[in-house]
C-alpha cells in the first residue's frame, strides 16, 4: 500500500500551521510535506515532528531571495522560482536557497528538496536555458555531496502557473538523465501531469520503472480537491503504483472541500 503524506500548506488550513501536525498525526499520517518551512525556525518545526511522531518527506527550496526573512515572503511577492532565470542577482538567490535548505533539511532530517523552475521571462524557451541549468544544479548536487538529499525536479501545469518553466514530465526525465547523478530525481504530481498530458497510467509505466521518480503528489483534477472527486479514479492508480513496486512517499497536496478530517474518507477506503 502507498504511503501517504499530509500536506501542511494545503491540508489541515483550518488550523493553525503549528497546530497541523498534531491534526495529521492524529488522523494517521506519519509524514507530512508543505510548500516551505522558511517562516518558522527550523528548531521549532524539528520540535513538532517529534512530538507527533512525524517524518519531514519534503519541502521546496526557497522561491526568491537572499536572506531567509526574503526567501519566507518570496512566495506571496509571486516569486516562483530561480533555477531558470539569468542574471547575478537570480545566481546569487539561487545559491543562497540551496545552502539555505540543506541547512533546514539536515535539521527536520528531510531527504528531499524540490528545486522551483522558475517563470520563463518573456521570449525565453526551456531549451534556450538548458546550459545554465544545469550548471546551477551541478553546483547544487556538489553541496549536497554526502547529505544524503535528494533534490527534486517538478513538473507543473500551466493553468495554474502560467509561463512556469518546467511543464512535462519529459522535459524533467531528459534532464534528470542528462546530468545523471543519484542525488537529483523528479516530483512527478499527478495532479499537473493529468491537466498537461493525461494518459497517467501510461506515465506511470513509462516513468516508474526508470527509477527517477523520487515523490508522487495526488489531488482530484480539475478542482484539486480530494483525490476521490474529479475525472481521475485514484484507486486503480495506487494498485498500479503498488504493482511497479513504487516505495517512495505519496503527497497528499490537495484543498479539502470542506474541512480536512471530513473528506479523509479516500485515505480510509486506500488502507
Amino acid at each position: 500500500m502507498p504511503r501517504f503524506a499530509a500536506n501542511l500548506s494545503l491540508m489541515y488550513t483550518e488550523l493553525p500551521f503549528v497546530q497541523r501536525f498534531a491534526a495529521a498525526a492524529a488522523d494517521g499520517f506519519t509524514g507530512v510535506e508543505y510548500l516551505f518551512p522558511y517562516a518558522h525556525s527550523a528548531a521549532e518545526l524539528a520540535a513538532l515532528l517529534r512530538e507527533h511522531g512525524l517524518q519531514q518527506v519534503l519541502f521546496n527550496a526557497p522561491p526568491g531571495g537572499q536572506t531567509l526573512a526574503d526567501m519566507a515572503s518570496a512566495w506571496d511577492a509571486g516569486a516562483r522560482g530561480s533555477l531558470c532565470l539569468a542574471g547575478a542577482q537570480h545566481e546569487a538567490a539561487f545559491r543562497a536557497g540551496v545552502l539555505q535548505a540543506l541547512d533546514y533539511a539536515a535539521a527536520l532530517g528531510c531527504p528531499r528538496i524540490h528545486l522551483m523552475g522558475g517563470l520563463l521571462p518573456a521570449g525565453q524557451s526551456w531549451e534556450g536555458v538548458q546550459d545554465m541549468v544545469q550548471a546551477r544544479l551541478h553546483w547544487a548536487l556538489q553541496q549536497a555531496a554526502g547529505s544524503g538529499v535528494t533534490f527534486l525536479l517538478e513538473p507543473i501545469n500551466q493553468r495554474d502557473m502560467p509561463g512556469y518553466a518546467l511543464s512535462y514530465q519529459a522535459q524533467a526525465h531528459d534532464l534528470v538523465q542528462a546530468i545523471d547523478h543519484p542525488q537529483l530525481q523528479v516530483q512527478m504530481d499527478l495532479y499537473h501531469c493529468q491537466i498537461m498530458e493525461g494518459d497517467l497510467a501510461t506515465r506511470l509505466r513509462q516513468y516508474l520503472p526508470t527509477g527517477r521518480v523520487g515523490h508522487l503528489q495526488i489531488a482530484g483534477v480539475p478542482e484539486r480537491h480530494e483525490p476521490d472527486t474529479g475525472e481521475v479514479h485514484y484507486p486503480y492508480l495506487f494498485g498500479l503504483i503498488d504493482q511497479l513496486g513504487y516505495g517512495g512517499w505519496i503527497g497528499c497536496e490537495y484543498r479539502p472541500r470542506a474541512g480536512t478530517r471530513a473528506g479523509l474518507g479516500w485515505l480510509h477506503a486506500a488502507r
